[in-house]
């Protein structure tokens, strides 16, 4: 039935056409800004689990950051630590060589008095951005070791974050290997084994202190590969939740802009219905 005070054909058409615009609005959106849901009235609950994996993403990358500083931190003490097995090793060398009778002691002892400024250098030296693991005190305010952040452990959706630390500890070569003072000078044979003893302790010290730093290098190397990969999963795991799909919005587009004409010209129709009600009366 056709009406001249109401055209409720048009009042359709003219809804319909309201939710076309909606929805090619809210496609257009997604488009422009690459986001599916980019805020809570999108989807409040998808929103929520996105935005607390986003806070911790943004917590695994500092956490990156601090496992980059710990690698280079035991990286130079390592380094340091080896160079000091290889002097050491050159001193035990000009020791033994000492066990022989006819040889110039006192040139040999100078020798090692050399080898010894120099390890004592290397301890002096192997430290980055103030911290020094061969040191007796590694940063200067008494700590025998550093911890470097290397994860975040959540318990549950929203539940409590604790932070878990790596801790190295110093290897202290600066009282463990004195050669200054615990070295025995060399003057003959006698005190030429004495000193071979004590050699091979220290460099078995220094050995064992470069094997913990190697360990506790290639641990912070491992958990930093973990976290980066780590990382990456959380943010591909929020792009899929969240991003729009440029494939599926674009054919929706196409589809939304086919509808939105067919709805205005329903609604051209529907407004031309009066119109054609009145040339019955001519």
């Amino acid at each position: 039935m056709s009406s001249i005070l109401n055209n409720y054909g048009a009042v359709v058409a003219l809804r319909t056409l309201k939710g076309i615009n909606g929805n090619l609005d809210e496609v257009q959106n997604s488009i422009s800004t690459g986001k599916r849901i980019g805020t809570a009235k999108d989807n409040a609950a998808v929103w929520s689990i996105a935005q607390t994996m986003n806070s911790d993403i943004a917590g695994f990358k500092a956490i990156e950051d601090s496992l980059s500083l710990g690698e280079a931190t035991v990286a130079v003490a390592s380094a340091g630590a080896e160079q000091i097995v290889e002097k050491l090793t050159e001193i035990k060398e000009l020791i033994v060589s000492a066990q022989s009778e006819n040889v110039d002691h006192n040139t040999i002892q100078t020798d090692i008095n050399s080898k010894i400024e120099q390890v004592n250098a290397i301890i002096s030296a192997a430290q980055f951005n103030g911290a020094n693991l061969l040191a007796t005190d590694l940063d200067g305010n008494g700590a025998t070791q550093m911890g470097f952040l290397a994860s975040l452990d959540r318990v549950g959706q929203g539940g409590s974050v604790s932070a878990v630390k790596i801790n190295v500890a110093s290897v202290n070569f600066e009282s463990s290997i004195d050669l200054s003072t615990n070295l025995t000078v060399i003057t003959d044979t006698a005190s030429a084994a004495s000193a071979l003893g004590e050699i091979e302790a220290f460099l078995q010290t220094a050995i064992n202190g470069a094997a913990a730093l190697g360990a506790s290098s290639k641990r912070l190397e491992d958990q930093s590969e973990f976290v980066s990969k780590l990382t990456d999963a959380m943010e591909k795991g929020v792009s899929v939740m969240t991003d729009t799909d440029m494939e599926e919005a674009s054919a929706r587009l196409s589809a939304l802009k086919t509808q939105q004409e067919l709805a205005i010209q329903a609604l051209t129709i529907a407004n031309d219905s009066p119109r054609l009600i009145l040339q019955l009366f001519r």
